[in-house]
């Protein structure tokens, strides 16, 4: 199973979601899937058709990853929301 990290400003959002999980997948899109089908609606929150949204980075065993970057077993996956403003 992946370790996953997700940011802070997505549990507020989605009741019982925890900044980590472990998830059973194969490569980062299946684990977001596997997000999706636990709380609706988190998937819009990370991708766009086909990508990761562009405010969205995340990491494999701290390597930047795609959708369709491969998960091992123990692989940290960490999801990052970049922050903008002034």
């Amino acid at each position: 199973m992946a370790d996953v990290h997700l940011p802070g400003t997505l549990t507020p959002l989605f009741a019982g979601l925890t900044r980590r999980l472990d998830v059973d997948a194969g490569t980062v899109d299946e684990a977001i899937g596997q997000l999706e089908q636990r709380w609706p609606g988190l998937r819009d929150r990370l991708c766009e058709p086909g990508r990761l949204r562009t405010h969205i980075h995340v990491y494999v065993d701290r390597e930047r990853a795609t959708l369709d970057t491969q998960l091992e077993p123990r692989s940290r996956v960490d999801v990052i929301a970049a922050i903008s403003g002034g």
